[in-house]
């Protein structure tokens, strides 16, 4: 049995390289977190194949939790009526009151930790030995709380396992639950030996070159952020600091052009969405990371490395979504177009 965690990069075809893995009389269950990384899932399959084979179950992780975890064991007993997807932060609740809300629903935060205490992991681990062979986790960055300490029950099954995810790509947990696995993602050493602890081989090689970004980007993120990707092209593309009030303005009307933003990008009234929330897509060509004033006084310092993490981690998301040109431009100068001007006629303008 193969028990691997391959640490990728941006691009490099984290879900490509476990539909490659897959043969159709393989006994399969892929888990992931993203709603993005699941419909990738499922499109490169049906690529594949041009359908989805009954041995192959494609689960979003607490869909796995609820339908194959609880539901089998606990729903006779405990009558739950789906999830409720607020985290549950009670330190001292009594008993099942740290799991289940006065609706009846489990809080998502803790649905692992309450498998745990009913002591049903063992019938959970023979339930995936009797249907499945093979384990696959993609994205596995986004694990946190009690689900990150429920991948080591995955890991102990008879089953060959392979987790693929990008620690520079954590954006945001499956859950939190106070100082549970509250440090995980502050040190890249030390979380590839979490890994290494439950019994994983640590793979940093084979997904490290991103076929997405051309070299020049490559170099960008490398050279401002310390992470380590290479590009598996050749080509040039441009990567521009736009700064011209001019240039600025013909990037933010080309409607042809994403314009990502750090957080609110629907204020701006224009083709655009948040840096974090575009993980997982690839379907942009020419990039325009708009660039928040902290992030940019640190851009232009070559300080990105003293950034929070997080925000780190999401501007490392926008840029690389470029499968061509990437420009950056400063928050500050799309001021103007927060909301639509008053015209001279009175009527609503946007420019």
């Amino acid at each position: 049995m193969d028990k691997r965690v391959i640490f990728a990069v941006a691009g490099s075809g984290k879900t490509t390289y476990i539909t490659r893995q897959l043969t159709e009389d393989q006994r399969a269950i892929i888990l992931t977190y993203s709603i993005n990384n699941l419909e990738n899932i499922k499109t490169g399959i049906l690529k594949k194949w041009g359908f989805i084979p009954q041995t192959i179950k494609i689960y979003s992780y607490f869909e796995f939790l609820y339908s194959f975890c609880y539901k089998p064991f606990l729903s006779y007993s405990y009558r739950a009526r789906g999830i409720n997807w607020e985290s549950n932060k009670e330190r001292f609740a009594e008993n099942d009151a740290r799991y289940i809300d006065t609706y009846k629903r489990l809080y998502s935060n803790r649905i692992a930790k309450f498998l745990e205490v009913k002591t049903v992991i063992d019938d959970v681990k023979s339930r995936l030995s009797k249907y499945f062979d093979f384990i696959y986790i993609d994205g596995v960055q986004d694990f946190g709380g009690y689900d990150f300490n429920f991948l080591k029950h995955l890991v102990d099954t008879n089953l060959s396992v392979l987790f693929v995810g990008d620690f520079f790509q954590h954006t945001y947990d499956t859950s939190r639950d106070g100082n549970v696995n509250g440090k995980l993602h502050a040190d890249y050493s030390e979380y590839k030996q979490k890994f290494e602890k439950m019994g994983l081989t640590v793979d940093t090689t084979t997904l490290v070159k991103s076929h997405r970004c051309s070299p020049t980007v490559c170099s960008f993120i490398a050279n401002n952020l310390s992470i380590n990707i290479e590009s598996a092209r050749d080509d040039v593309t441009a990567t521009l600091i736009i700064e011209d009030i001019d240039q600025v303005a013909s990037l933010y009307k080309n409607a042809s052009i994403i314009k990502l933003f750090l957080e609110q990008h629907y204020k701006y009234h224009c083709y655009s969405r948040n840096w974090g929330d575009c993980k997982g897509e690839n379907k942009y060509q020419d990039v325009c990371v708009v660039v928040n004033a902290k992030t940019w006084k640190a851009l232009k310092a070559k300080k990105m490395k003293e950034l929070a993490p997080l925000v780190r981690n999401k501007f490392y998301v926008a840029c690389s979504r470029a499968n061509k040109d990437l420009y950056l431009i400063p928050e500050d100068l799309l001021n103007n177009y927060l909301n639509p001007q008053p015209s001279k006629s009175g009527q609503l303008s946007m420019f």
